[in-house]
């Protein structure tokens, strides 16, 4: 193991994630917190322990993504057999852009995939149990994950290497925007527009509030990136549209006490 490799890549993961959340959670939890307190999608905030707790299991969640990715790239044995690019552009400029629509669709199913696995009766307390503590999410749940799970989510990276010809300059702009995506999906607000859910391209697209009410009722939304495997396979929740648009007309402006966590539901 090449610990400075690995010590460099869990400080850009850390990095990628602290500021990305850390942005959120400043703007909307703290400067400006009774400014938007009316538009979370849910009325209270998470406890002061939530955070706490959603902080921990995430920096070890990023001890994990940095162990794989480090093993793999700087063990010569097992770089060779990776498909990992010499040159940006080795296959010319239209391929390095068309990987990022590969990556990012690609990811889009297999996190839906796994994600209803881990939904399984028999492995949900197991992997996905502590993610789904956060019933009421603050962006520090983007990776608050159980060890397990991280394995399962760092997945996509070992597919990546092996599977699609790709540069480092695609795996870095790829998981600096799939963190991004992600804190926006458990920041407690909504941030598209009224209608968006409705229109004939925002039905598509996975939304703050979709993934908020997965946390709420642990069934349905299971998307990541768009809603497409949840709209083809009949797994969007039948509240989505009304709960979107309700969000969309919240006019309330005052603080709003925290609210009580619940530890996990099957």
């Amino acid at each position: 193991m090449n610990w400075f490799h690995y010590f460099t890549e869990l400080r850009n993961i850390g990095f990628r994630y602290f500021f990305a959340s850390g942005v959120v959670f400043l703007i909307f939890y703290v400067l400006f917190r009774n400014r938007y307190a009316g538009k979370r999608i849910q009325a209270k905030f998470p406890k002061t322990g939530d955070y706490y707790r959603e902080i921990g299991y995430s920096m070890l969640t990023m001890t994990i993504f940095a162990l794989v990715p480090t093993f793999l790239i700087f063990t010569p044995a097992i770089r060779a057999h990776t498909l990992i690019l010499d040159s940006p552009f080795q296959y010319g400029a239209f391929y390095f852009w068309f990987a990022f629509v590969l990556m990012f669709f690609i990811h889009d199913a297999y996190f839906y995939w796994a994600h209803r696995l881990m939904h399984h009766p028999r492995l949900f307390k197991y992997f996905h149990a502590v993610h789904h503590q956060s019933v009421n999410p603050s962006p520090f749940a983007a990776y608050a994950f159980h060890p397990l799970e991280a394995f399962v989510e760092v997945g996509i990276f070992v597919f990546f290497i092996f599977c699609l010809p790709v540069h480092f300059i695609h795996l870095g702009f790829f998981f600096l925007f799939q963190i991004g995506y992600n804190v926006y999906g458990h920041s407690g607000y909504e941030f598209y527009p009224k209608g968006f859910n409705k229109g004939r391209f925002g039905k598509w697209v996975n939304t703050s509030v979709a993934h908020n009410m997965h946390h709420q009722y642990f069934k349905g939304n299971y998307g990541l990136y768009t809603m497409i495997w949840d709209r083809w396979m009949g797994t969007t929740h039948p509240n989505y549209d009304v709960e979107f648009e309700k969000n969309k007309t919240q006019t309330i402006t005052t603080a709003l006490p925290q609210s009580n966590t619940v530890s996990h539901a099957n």
